[in-house]
């Protein structure tokens, strides 16, 4: 099997303004037009979650991915991101981004059969995001004992072969270390899953995997008008 390739991924967590719900329907739907597909101009694929109701802070989540490999595309898209946000700034009010780039495992030689794709069409209905960063102690264990620890983590996440998972590196980057992204069918069995995590070894040596964002799939833009 390939290594996983390196791509781009980039989620922001946006809640729309007072001024944009004093908007009537139309005009709203107008906005959120005239910012997303431009968007998706500037990325190979966009993808649209909804967080309203499933926190306080956002109503919408935006997923774009991109092959990465080329150095210059982080400042392509991010200067696609200003732009194409820049004439509905008044509308919407960017809370939380978290970006970073997927490359095959340090500890693996196999790219996982779990691994997500992000540039499929069809997603599945709920997706589990969050910021990863490991102690200092992790470091600081011979790379045989991490790899140990880590074939134990990675034997319990097969157990649940039909949750997908994005690992994106963003040391340096960001605040974070990692982004980790789920996709499920089931969130109660998504739950399952990290309560089985927990357990193991690697466990002690996590130093931040929060704040946690759940999000459902959006089908498109049209999906969007019932509640935006």
């Amino acid at each position: 099997m390939e290594p996983t390739p390196q791509t781009l991924n980039h989620f922001a967590l946006v809640a729309f303004t007072d001024v944009y719900w004093a908007l009537p329907p139309e005009r709203r739907t107008e906005v959120r037009c005239r910012w997303l597909a431009p968007l998706k101009e500037t990325a190979q694929s966009l993808h649209l979650y909804q967080t309203f109701g499933l926190e306080s802070g956002s109503d919408l989540l935006v997923w774009t991915a991109m092959a990465g490999a080329d150095p210059a595309v982080p400042g392509r898209h991010f200067a696609g991101f200003a732009e194409a946000l820049a004439p509905v700034r008044a509308f919407v009010s960017l809370r939380t981004t978290l970006w970073g780039f997927t490359m095959p495992s340090q500890y693996t030689k196999t790219r996982s059969r779990q691994e997500l794709d992000p540039f499929a069409p069809d997603r599945r209905p709920y997706l589990v995001m969050y910021p990863f960063t490991k102690t200092a102690g992790w470091y600081g264990k011979p790379r045989d004992e991490r790899r140990d620890m880590m074939a134990e983590h990675i034997k319990v996440g097969k157990q649940y072969e039909d949750i997908t998972q994005l690992l994106l590196y963003s040391t340096g980057l960001q605040d974070q270390e990692f982004v980790v992204v789920y996709e499920t069918d089931d969130l109660v069995r998504f739950s399952s899953l990290v309560t089985d995590l927990r357990s193991t070894a690697a466990r002690p040596f996590t130093e931040r995997d929060t704040p946690l964002h759940t999000a459902v799939h959006q089908s498109g833009l049209e999906a969007l008008h019932s509640w935006l």
